[in-house]
């Protein structure tokens, strides 16, 4: 609000030139929604505070350029424009049939800031019906096709490999690939799914 002598004027009233203030330049006009939109790329010379409400992005892609600092040689953007957070429902599926189960739990978390997705996995099963080799899968994007991710397995549970192997896993652009590898050296295989077995993962990957 814009406060003159003893009288108070609603942001939604001012439309026209905005006066300088602190080296600011700039247009308004009103929505008639009690917001002011600031118009013809204004400049703002020092801090902006914001004592109520947020910055919101008007159009999808949009968002904080950082083309001022001095970036890498290998660079390809310096737009930050998405920041997302929430839960997602992973899944045990099986290569040859994808097959249901029973779970509890089966929780997934993540933050996404800009391409970059970070993630955690709790699921235990039971009674799997699938067949064929053993997926995680429901991600909440789907990762970069030309690359592969590491993953980190926090927890481990009556998953059977073959004696003497351990078990790694990395991340595709749709699934969590579960490995085994021999402990004195040799070929990764495949881990065949399991009817029930539990894990835990962690990790991040780029969309």
């Amino acid at each position: 609000m814009l406060k003159v002598a003893n009288s108070v004027i609603n942001a939604s009233q001012i439309t026209g030139v905005l006066p300088v203030v602190n080296g600011g330049t700039g247009v308004t006009t009103s929505t008639g929604t009690g917001n002011t939109v600031l118009s013809a790329a204004p400049t703002l010379a020092g801090n902006v505070s914001l004592s109520t409400g947020n910055l919101v992005q008007g159009t999808a892609a949009k968002g904080f350029n950082f083309t001022a600092n001095t970036p890498a040689a290998g660079m390809t953007s310096q737009l930050l424009n998405w920041y997302e957070e929430g839960t997602f429902t992973p899944t045990i599926i099986g290569t040859g049939t994808a097959g249901t189960a029973t779970y509890a739990p089966q929780t997934g978390v993540y933050t996404r800031t800009g391409r970059a997705v970070s993630f955690a996995i709790t699921i235990i099963w039971s009674g799997h019906t699938g067949t064929g080799n053993m997926r995680v899968s429901g991600l909440p994007f789907a990762g970069n096709a030309a690359y592969n991710f590491a993953v980190a397995l926090g927890y481990v549970d009556n998953v059977a490999l073959t004696a003497g192997n351990i078990l790694t896993a990395y991340l595709t652009d749709t699934a969590i690939i579960l490995q085994q590898t021999p402990t004195g050296g040799g070929a990764n295989a495949n881990v065949p799914i399991d009817a029930a077995g539990g894990l835990m993962i962690s990790g991040t990957y780029f969309v």
